[in-house]
């Protein structure tokens, strides 16, 4: 990660002050890691023999209190952030954590509030997150194939326990909930349009998200990936779709329309399209260190800033110069190439999310 070249603060006042990196992309979106650890263990994030009974996860205390995950907020929405998306690892596995939803909720500023979970816990969670503010969900649901399911998230949980919990978020007042798809070349790809077939008729969306090398341990090899327009083409062989706009600046997901249902579909393609140019996104871990980059080798400590008494000034203007000294586009690097330039070691995405 490039020095810091520290400028004068702005004025941290209610305004937002819209910051922009060195390639002029503005922080629009926070994602927050509230807990490292996941009642599953999917290869591509949480590999089992990495993360074993034995693996060390973070301690209650070296965990960011909800009152500093809600201040750094505070601040952020300053600096223009207006969304924010509560990860894990697992989320729902963070004690309390609809009284952390209630708190961002209330913040002035924050537009959307989500959060991404593997739906085991929702049947008891989904309503109280409801209830709390939470606005949207998303869901990982990498294939209807119980086999291959089980496979995928090391035996830990069948696919009716995520239905189950989908129809629960549906019954709480969830309407349209993202279902995220991690496709692999040989594993799931061959029955990706089951999930087409099965959320056609409802206002979920279905993404299909390219395999990607995030962190050290998921043994990612590019001949894994299937390209998101080989999916799409495959879809396009029983489906009529469309294409549709960006929700908004920074959307990730290339969005289309099932023409003849309500179904909308979408392709994450960090590999074969890469979006790092329209990138918004900061990213929070359990401990308190701020990335640019979900490919990032390291971030800034902002728990020992809070923890030694640093004012809301003074975080600030260290972060304010995080985001304008940006240079991250790891993906597009990647793709032409130049891919690890300079990153040995990556964040695991079980710190981050995704």
């Amino acid at each position: 990660m490039a020095p810091l070249v520290l400028t004068e603060p702005s004025a941290c006042s209610d305004k937002k002050n819209n910051l922009k990196d060195t390639l002029q992309r503005p922080l629009q979106d926070l994602r927050i890691s509230v807990i490292d650890q996941c009642n599953l263990r999917c290869a591509y994030c949480m590999p089992v023999d990495h993360c074993h009974e034995q693996y060390s996860f973070l301690r209650k205390e070296e965990r960011l209190h909800f009152d500093e995950i809600v201040r750094l907020v505070n601040i952020f929405v300053r600096q223009g952030v207006a969304k924010v998306r509560i990860t894990g690892g697992e989320p729902l596995l963070r004690e309390n954590i609809t009284e952390l939803i209630e708190k961002i909720s209330a913040v002035k500023g924050v537009r959307d509030l989500a959060l991404t979970t593997n739906g085991i816990l929702l049947p008891r969670f989904a309503r109280m997150l409801k209830n709390a503010g939470l606005k949207r969900l998303t869901v990982s649901l990498d294939t209807l194939d119980d086999k291959i399911f089980r496979a995928l998230n090391g035996g830990r949980a069948g696919v009716a326990q995520i239905i189950d919990g989908i129809r629960a978020a549906e019954a709480a007042g969830f309407i349209s909930i993202k279902i995220n798809v991690v496709v692999k070349k040989g594993i799931n790809d061959h029955c990706l349009l089951d999930l087409v077939n099965y959320f056609k008729g409802t206002r979920h969306i279905v993404r299909f998200i390219e395999y990607m090398d995030a962190g050290n341990r998921n043994d990612w090899q590019k001949d894994l990936v299937v390209p998101s327009a080989q999916i799409l083409s495959r879809i396009r062989e029983h489906f009529s779709v469309r294409n549709i706009e960006p929700n908004y600046y920074g959307e990730v997901a290339d969005r289309y329309q099932l023409t003849n249902h309500k179904g909308e579909i979408g392709f994450i393609s960090s590999v074969s399209q890469p979006f790092c140019q329209d990138c918004t996104r900061l990213r929070l871990s359990p401990d308190g260190k701020l990335y640019t980059c979900l490919f990032a080798g390291e971030g800034k400590d902002l728990r020992t800033l809070l923890r030694n008494g640093a004012t809301d000034e003074a975080i600030y203007l260290v972060t304010e110069n995080l985001w304008k000294n940006r240079t991250d586009r790891y993906s597009q690097e990647r793709s032409t190439g130049g891919g690890a330039k300079g990153i040995l070691k990556k964040v695991e995405m079980y710190q981050i999310g995704g």
